[in-house]
């Protein structure tokens, strides 16, 4: 194997590292994001291809799975760079994990005219496992399209993409979209949750593609959003509580719809 050794803090491009690791606006900037541990890594090569680095932490390397995909990188003509567990530490975000990034262009899909597949629309959702849950909750179900609303956490941030558990590599993910618009140009029906509506989610018909609509963990879709939704519908539950967390409620609408869509 051929890998290159920084062993510097003041090496150039290990500050680069350093401010991607803990900036979303450096991440932004520059178009890239780092995937953190070997099942992201593992599933970016299996699902999308070769990172534009490998970066490996230097007890990671006597890790046989991690030999495997370093060299499988190197086949790629991908650099490959090794660190000390010093220099490593302040990039991950993982702990006790085994020390292996990638860093990647971050995917940037043409943004679709109108809706007319099914996808999910979320309207300033903040928490980054609530994101990550939600999206990976929408592959499983084989929906293909997130569209992120301003004020929603960063898709490819790496606590997002850890809860995503690999579910970004298979999605089209729009970010800061005017959701108003959106909606107001699309061909399918448009569903929203609430908990001030009679409309139950199982009386709903879900054969065919919809949009989802979900908001903030607190404060819920924005009115206006709310007002422009084709459907405003309920979860029913039996259980003494207000609500469901966000994630738990984009779920059990994904699989409802996966229900009617696979049912004889």
């Amino acid at each position: 194997m051929t890998i290159h050794a920084i062993t510097s803090r003041d090496n150039a491009h290990y500050k680069e590292l350093k401010q991607l690791a803990s900036s979303a606006q450096a991440r932004r900037k520059a178009g890239q994001s780092l995937l953190d541990g070997v099942h992201l890594c593992k599933t970016w090569l299996q699902e999308t291809g070769f990172p534009l680095l490998c970066i490996v932490g230097e007890r990671a390397l006597q890790n046989s799975e991690v030999q495997e995909i370093v060299q499988r990188c190197e086949q790629g003509n991908a650099r490959v760079i090794s660190l000390s567990d010093a220099l490593f530490t302040p990039l991950s975000q993982v702990e006790n994990g085994i020390d292996l990034l990638f860093l990647i262009s971050t995917p940037a899909p043409a943004l679709s005219s109108h809706l007319s597949l099914s996808a999910v629309l979320l309207d300033q959702v903040q928490d980054p496992g609530n994101l990550g849950s939600i999206m990976r909750s929408a592959a499983a179900a084989g929906i293909k399209q997130i569209f992120c609303g301003n004020g929603t956490t960063q898709a490819w941030s790496p606590k997002v993409l850890r809860a995503g558990m690999g579910a970004h590599f298979v999605l089209d993910i729009f970010e800061n979209v005017d959701l108003a618009a959106l909606i107001a140009s699309s061909h399918i029906d448009v569903v929203a949750t609430s908990s001030h509506t009679d409309q139950v989610l199982y009386d709903l018909d879900l054969s065919r593609p919809v949009a989802w609509l979900f908001g903030h963990e607190g404060q819920g879709v924005d009115p206006a959003l709310l007002a422009a939704a084709s459907h405003r519908i309920a979860i029913p539950h039996l259980g003494n509580v207000e609500s469901l967390n966000v994630a738990a409620s984009a779920a059990v609408c994904f699989f409802e719809q996966v229900r009617q869509l696979t049912r004889r």
